[in-house]
């Protein structure tokens, strides 16, 4: 054995990490941070996530994540009796088996993500029962950490892989670690444009289409058009119908996550409703202006790492007029001294 080779032979094994996080988008992209946190305190960490298989792309995004095991619960719960169905499920027992991990953190909270993680092999860390989402997942955890709650979600994964892994927090301002990557779908877009991400999955945090009109046809008379992802009908239709009242405004064609990362990433700002993509935008370090009609914003509104970048509007019962959404607008996108 050369003397390189007897070296490398006597280096002790990388730590290896296993992330639980699977949905919803925007508390995947909640957890970004928490990679970020963990190779800076922990550098050589070889970290794998497990994440529902339409959300891969996040995590994928971030370069401190190792692998991707992608699970379909939602697909699942749909098709029980179908022997593909349960091969899978074999496929993702056999995938979190396949390396014995030191740790494993479900920042989830939730009685599915425990009994996820549950089925590796390592220490398991989670929040508390008086902590967690549901306190049922506690019961799965070996190490079970306190967690307060009334703090931003963003937060609290962090604060719970610091007490897992024993390391404090060097900043409040999180750091989500990733850029957007060139699209895969080749689109023309407008030279200077603000993404307008008016859907999410409850009606009652919808902004008014006459709102998001008005907005449009303010901001074509400063140069910048809108352009419109969508991912159902109902929502393409909502889309087709506002670009139909504000001249060069475009509506997307269905993408992915990676690609409409792309789009996020060469726009002059974002403004979107209560949905994961607006905290993609501020994940992306975008100016972006948060809009929220039904939710309380305080703990799980956008949070971005340089905090002049992002403003949240609105609340539970509150719709935030269209001169408010441009003042909000002006005041992110300017330049800070």
């Amino acid at each position: 054995m050369g003397e390189e080779a007897e070296l490398y032979a006597k280096m002790p094994p990388m730590p290896r990490l296993l992330m639980i996080k699977t949905t919803s988008l925007g508390d995947v992209i909640h957890n970004l941070p928490v990679i970020t946190d963990i190779h800076a305190h922990l550098p050589d960490t070889q970290i794998d996530w497990v994440v529902e298989e339409s959300f891969a792309d996040i995590p994928r995004l971030h370069p401190g994540v190792n692998r991707v095991i992608t699970v379909a619960i939602r697909r699942w719960r749909k098709h029980l009796l179908q022997a593909d169905t349960w091969r899978e499920i074999r496929g993702l027992r056999q995938a979190l088996q396949q390396n014995r991990y030191d740790h494993i953190i479900d920042t989830q909270g939730l009685f599915k993500s425990a009994i996820l993680g549950a089925q590796a092999q390592g220490i398991y860390h989670g929040q508390n029962a008086a902590s967690a989402r549901e306190p049922l997942a506690a019961m799965f955890y070996q190490r079970r950490h306190a967690v307060a709650r009334g703090q931003h979600a963003v937060t609290r994964n962090r604060l719970l892989a610091a007490q897992a892994l024993g390391y404090h927090l060097n900043s409040l301002a999180p750091d989500y670690g990733i850029q957007a990557g060139p699209a895969a779908t080749a689109l023309a877009l407008p030279a200077r444009y603000i993404a307008a991400l008016h859907a999410t999955s409850r009606d009652s945090k919808l902004w008014p289409e006459q709102h998001w009109i008005a907005l449009g046809q303010a901001l074509q008379q400063q140069g910048l058009a809108m352009v419109l992802p969508w991912g159902n009908a109902s929502e393409q239709a909502r889309a087709q119908r506002i670009a139909s009242a504000v001249p060069n405004s475009m509506v997307l064609p269905r993408l992915s996550l990676n690609d409409l990362a792309a789009v996020l990433g060469q726009a002059q700002a974002a403004i979107g409703v209560d949905t994961g993509l607006v905290h993609l935008a501020a994940a992306l370090d975008l100016p972006t202006v948060a809009i929220y009609t039904d939710t309380d914003p305080s703990l799980t509104g956008v949070l971005a790492h340089d905090s002049s970048k992002a403003i949240n509007l609105g609340n539970k019962g509150e719709i935030p007029a269209v001169a408010s959404v441009l003042a909000a607008l002006n005041s992110v996108s300017q330049p800070q001294a």
